[in-house]
């Protein structure tokens, strides 16, 4: 069953963003990951406040997802994560298929 990783994210410092992003991203792939969303436009249509950047990833079971955020590859690009961003990070299985 496929799970997700959703973020809500808010750049603090464009350079170790970059960095993290970069890093992040191949971290996503080497464990078989995949973007969903990107940080595309986002309408607020109830609630609130208003939302930030959205991120969502997608990996093939929830034991790879957790799989990919505790491992040596993505820890180096957590070093730049305190700089670059703030965020909120969800973890949420999703649907099994047909």
């Amino acid at each position: 069953m496929p799970a997700y990783v959703i973020s809500e994210v808010e750049m603090r410092d464009a350079a170790a963003f970059a960095a993290y992003r970069t890093q992040a991203a191949k971290t996503i792939e080497q464990y078989g990951g995949r973007y969903v969303v990107r940080g595309g436009a986002a309408e607020l249509v109830e609630g609130g406040p208003p939302p930030n950047a959205i991120v969502i990833v997608e990996f093939p079971t929830m034991a790879r997802l957790r799989e990919w955020y505790a491992s040596p590859e993505y820890a180096e690009a957590l070093r730049h994560r305190q700089t670059a961003l703030d965020r909120r990070l969800i973890f949420v299985e999703g649907v099994p298929p047909d």
